[in-house]
């Protein structure tokens, strides 16, 4: 996928959540200035024949200003799996199981961003951004990223909001496994939409695209897609499932054992996240 076809495929989507939220593209609701805070929490525990223990944690805090936001956000997901051997010592007739379970990490992933909007006029603005993020088992080691640029609100009331923005970019990135032939930094072209539909008084859906480019090379796209569904329980609380899709049309490359050497080969271009977490916003 080049670069014309990655846009393509933003501006497409852009319109189908436009459409979703049907209505007056200037609607816009007076909102509540100062800070608020969003935390999830997500913990999974399989004991028994299998034994695996996953615990995830995300926190958004933004402060809002007449025309100006900033917001920052952190996450981490850990996934530790047991591995359980099994020997016996004695005789056919008579013997005794031993067990030893060996604890290994099997998945394992942190992010931080940080993002500041000004507005420009009632619909339009400029931000800028910094992030970092950690992905070991998709090959990253640490990855850092600049990113300014400007967009568009299509709306933004209590029940719906939307907007699209393109920047530039400047990434840092080094791998598990170095890639001989490849760059670890280069500048690039970011394209993403935001969008929130309140589906009941009680229901909200969520929409996140980010689209990266690397202009040095236009077949290393990386695409970032999360929808989520999120149910109130309470006044702070709620239950939210989410799905996270990350693309990389050129993915970080691992080792392989062959014979009494080592050959590099790509990892998976598509890993999926799906979870369910508790909300609290404060």
């Amino acid at each position: 996928m080049n670069l014309r076809s990655g846009l393509k495929v933003l501006v497409s989507l852009g319109l189908l959540v436009s459409w979703l939220g049907v209505g007056s593209l200037a609607a816009q609701d007076e909102r509540t200035l100062g800070w608020s805070n969003v935390a999830e929490a997500t913990f999974v525990v399989t004991a028994g024949n299998a034994t695996a223990r996953t615990l995830g944690l995300k926190n958004t805090a933004e402060h809002l200003w007449e025309k100006a936001s900033f917001k920052l956000s952190a996450g981490a997901i850990r996934t530790e799996s047991g591995i359980t051997t099994r020997t016996a010592t004695g005789t056919p007739e008579s013997f005794i199981i031993s067990e030893a379970t060996d604890t290994e990490i099997t998945a394992e992933n942190y992010f931080l961003k940080s993002r500041l909007d000004r507005a420009l006029s009632e619909s339009a603005f400029l931000y800028g951004g910094a992030d970092w993020d950690r992905n070991t088992f998709a090959g990253i080691q640490n990855r850092y990223g600049l990113v300014t640029g400007a967009g568009r609100s299509w709306f933004d009331t209590d029940s719906r909001k939307l907007k699209t923005d393109i920047g530039v970019t400047y990434t840092i990135q080094k791998d598990v496994v170095e890639n001989p032939g490849g760059e670890d930094s280069f500048a690039g072209l970011r394209g993403s939409y935001d969008f929130f539909h309140k589906l009941t008084g009680t229901t909200d859906l969520a929409s996140v695209l980010v689209l990266d480019e690397n202009l040095s090379d236009t077949e290393d796209l990386r695409a970032n897609w999360t929808n989520s569904l999120s149910v109130a329980m309470s006044e702070r609380l709620a239950l939210k499932t989410s799905l996270q899709i990350l693309f990389d049309n050129q993915p970080s490359l691992t080792s392989v054992p062959l014979d009494d050497t080592q050959v590099l080969t790509p990892l998976d271009k598509v890993d999926s996240l799906f979870t369910v977490a508790i909300v609290m916003n404060f």
